[in-house]
């Protein structure tokens, strides 16, 4: 029994599983490339200490991998809120197979609640 306990102990607290899977590219990698293309601040940072993952001109941009769409949302939101632009999710589709249900999910959420959306691959990098 003191075999299994020590087992699972290793298992769960010194080898953890990333449950996401591994990514192609490190989310920062996806933020950079697209608020650099569109003239964007980078990591704008606000009186509160948040940041904007991209402010343009008319954009606050919160970028997220598609599995993190709802959160993607609330950040959007908060940013279009606190910087008087547009809130906007940027979302990450690494595989279309598996990402396309929340992409779905994101529109008509966005849709609902007039968030922009827009999407980035790694082919586009």
């Amino acid at each position: 029994m003191k075999k299994l306990v020590l087992t699972v102990f290793i298992l769960i607290f010194i080898f953890p599983i990333k449950a996401e899977g591994k990514r192609l590219h490190k989310e920062f990698e996806y933020q950079k490339y697209w608020c650099n293309k569109n003239n964007g601040i980078l990591e704008y940072e606000l009186d509160d200490k948040t940041r904007v993952d991209c402010l343009t001109e008319n954009l606050a941009v919160e970028v997220d991998f598609a599995n993190k769409w709802a959160e993607c949302i609330g950040q959007a939101l908060y940013y279009g809120l606190r910087t008087n632009k547009q809130p906007t999710c940027l979302l990450i589709i690494e595989n279309m197979g598996n990402d396309l249900k929340y992409l779905k999910r994101l529109k008509c959420t966005a849709t609902y609640n007039n968030i922009k959306t827009l999407t980035i691959t790694p082919n586009q990098l």
